[in-house]
């Protein structure tokens, strides 16, 4: 009789807890779908409007140096990888070339000098002075100027047959790396670019732009690093649409890590830039889709005791996906599609 009502004792447990666990499955588990559609609940927490654009790493300080002169390509003193500092020399011409025909320029010099002496002091001293007179004098004058200009044309091409770098940077490309070739200022490129220099370049739209401004903050996440989040501020927006893109969208310049000593961000780099635009703490919110209207007035379809019942709201802020309740709702309500 005892081993009965303790079997009678477990099944009734057995029960129990087979309609309590069923309740739970059904209040936590169960799927969102009932007879008239998907269900949520309504949430308290924050709310976020976000804007995402996308973009790339790019380099403030970057620059391709060639030659002003054509010549003997005589040193290359750095290869591609190599950083240099602001203001290195990098390559050299032949000088011998634009020394001699900077010589040839002075003694050309020199004549005119001689010429224009001769007329001014010699053959026109003692003259009166005609209309004929002054013009001849005043194409000596002219000659001697153009002497003076192409000597100093010819010096700075003695200058110019050194290569240097306005900025510090890596060497990211030669295209003529060897010494002992004649070349043309277009055959020898140097790229350099400053890696302490870069920063984010992303592309909004003419809806996008107009909720963004000078200094306003953002999260950067790269494709390369999708764990990790940079903090930063536009430091700039352009004025005029991007040339060359379908559809008019304007650079937005992110400044968001300075320092890249360690080569961690390069060129080319992609990622997406995220903005808060609005945000409000300890608010009811609902999934969007969940919001319908009925003349002019919204509502909701809300879940209770396997009944739909029909429940005007009030919203508030709207996101791309929530939607603020501001009335009609409680939290924990469930709301049906």
């Amino acid at each position: 009789m005892i081993g009965k009502l303790i079997t009678k004792k477990r099944l009734v447990i057995a029960i129990l807890l087979i309609v309590i666990g069923f309740a739970v499955y059904n209040y936590f588990f169960a799927s969102s779908k009932t007879k008239n559609g998907e269900t949520a609940r309504v949430k308290k927490g924050t709310l976020e409007e976000k804007l995402t654009i996308s973009g790339t790493v790019d380099a403030e300080e970057k620059v391709t140096l060639r030659f002003q002169t054509s010549g003997r390509l005589t040193w290359v003193g750095v290869k591609e990888g190599d950083y240099v500092g602001k203001y290195q020399s990098i390559a050299s011409l032949d000088p011998r070339e634009v020394k001699k025909k900077l010589q040839k320029e002075l003694n050309d010099y020199l004549n005119q000098r001689g010429d224009f002496d001769q007329k001014n002091k010699d053959d026109y001293r003692d003259k009166v002075m005609t209309d004929t007179i002054k013009r001849i004098l005043d194409k000596a004058q002219n000659d001697l100027n153009n002497s003076v200009l192409d000597v100093e044309i010819q010096n700075l091409s003695v200058e110019y047959a050194n290569l240097w770098t306005p900025i510090e940077g890596i060497v990211t490309k030669i295209t003529s790396p060897y010494a002992g070739t004649n070349i043309i200022p277009t055959q020898a490129e140097f790229e350099i670019i400053n890696p302490n220099s870069i920063f984010f370049e992303a592309s909004a739209d003419q809806s996008e732009v107009t909720k963004l401004y000078q200094g306003m903050t953002g999260e950067l996440i790269l494709d390369a690093y999708p764990q990790t989040s940079q903090s930063g501020t536009i430091n700039n927006i352009s004025f005029i649409p991007k040339s060359g893109e379908a559809a008019t969208v304007y650079l937005v310049k992110f400044i968001f890590n300075p320092d890249n000593s360690d080569y961690k961000y390069r060129i080319g780099m992609g990622g997406d830039l995220t903005f808060i635009l609005k945000k409000k703490e300890d608010v009811l919110y609902t999934p969007a889709k969940y919001i319908k209207s009925d003349n002019g007035k919204k509502f909701v379809k809300v879940k209770e005791q396997n009944q739909e019942l029909k429940k005007y709201v009030e919203t508030g802020m709207e996101t791309d996906n929530e939607v603020e309740i501001t009335s009609g709702l409680n939290e924990g309500e469930t709301v049906v599609n």
